[in-house]
């Protein structure tokens, strides 16, 4: 490589767009060596934990919730499909209530801590015998889960975070939750710094090949540039898969899941034990800086 290109691309690989952006592999970051100071935040992301009362699973879980409890973090965020699943056509009321109720239990080793969640795919109950039944769809799960709504927002220092619902028709925000999202955006102070989460992957790399993205992620992404100087990263889980990428200077990343493959061994496309494909169980920990840089890392749990 002739030796102006070299040093071009060092000099790329020295950004702090981009060094922020290797933040979701394991390990030290070059993100990290930018920052003398502390983090304004430090924020666990778990996600996929998809609980339920069988083979020692809520045991295990509070297991690695005491990993997470180990990392000091300021509050938890909780990316949804919190029970094993809700939506299957022979679920049951009881059923579902029981799954619920084993998340209510398994989280009082969250006790102390804020845990902030969002609605995913399986969280909903949709077999209720009429829509009027108060524990039919999203609504109840979101009350469930200890949300305020089905979307909403809260700020923590000069960070706004953004918790969006993208359980509807083709995996979009509807219109309603669009025209806040735009709202919300255009309101944040300058000199803060947006960090959204949702339940299904924005932009990913692994949406090729396992459990997909919103539908409405181009419109999603004209938004986000609209707001550029704000909007600086997306979290998401479903697709069970560890994966980071930046665009337009937002970084996204797809956090695994806790429970790996459902909690279970695995197949023959497993990379281990407890692996979904090539990814390890596990939970991620953000610093968030008062400056907008994020760092994102992932831990896995084996448990």
């Amino acid at each position: 490589m002739p030796a102006n290109l070299m040093m071009k691309r060092r000099d790329f690989l020295m950004n702090g767009s981009l060094a922020a952006a290797v933040a979701g592999v394991p390990g030290a970051t070059a993100a990290e060596a930018q920052h003398k100071n502390k983090p304004a935040l430090t924020v666990a992301h778990i996600t996929d934990v998809h609980i339920r009362p069988k083979d020692d699973i809520p045991d295990r879980f509070k297991a690695s919730l005491e990993k997470v409890k180990k990392h000091k973090m300021d509050f938890v965020l909780n990316g949804g499909d919190s029970i094993y699943a809700a939506d299957y056509e022979n679920v049951t009321r009881e059923w579902m209530l029981a799954q619920w109720a084993t998340w209510d239990e398994c989280m009082k080793t969250l006790d102390g801590y804020e845990v902030y969640s969002c609605v995913g795919n399986h969280d909903p109950w949709w077999q209720a015998p009429s829509k009027d039944d108060e524990m039919h769809g999203v609504a109840y799960a979101a009350r469930r889960a200890g949300m305020p709504h089905r979307y909403y927002s809260f700020t923590k220092k000069n960070w706004h975070f953004i918790i969006l619902d993208g359980n509807n028709p083709g995996v979009k925000l509807d219109g309603e939750q669009m025209a806040w999202l735009e709202k919300e955006l255009a309101n944040v102070p300058s000199g803060h710094y947006v960090l959204l989460m949702s339940h299904y992957p924005i932009l990913s790399v692994t949406a090729m090949w396992a459990g997909g993205a919103h539908g409405d992620h181009v419109a999603l992404r004209k938004l986000f540039y609209r707001y550029k100087d704000k909007v600086r990263v997306c979290l998401s889980g479903h697709n069970h898969l560890l994966d980071a990428n930046v665009f337009n200077n937002v970084q996204y990343f797809c956090n695994g899941a806790m429970s790996g493959y459902w909690w279970e061994k695995g197949d023959e496309q497993s990379a281990g034990p407890y692996y979904y494909q090539e990814t390890a169980p596990g939970y991620a920990i953000l610093k968030l800086y008062e400056d907008g840089t994020v760092e994102n890392r992932y831990f896995e749990h084996h448990i």
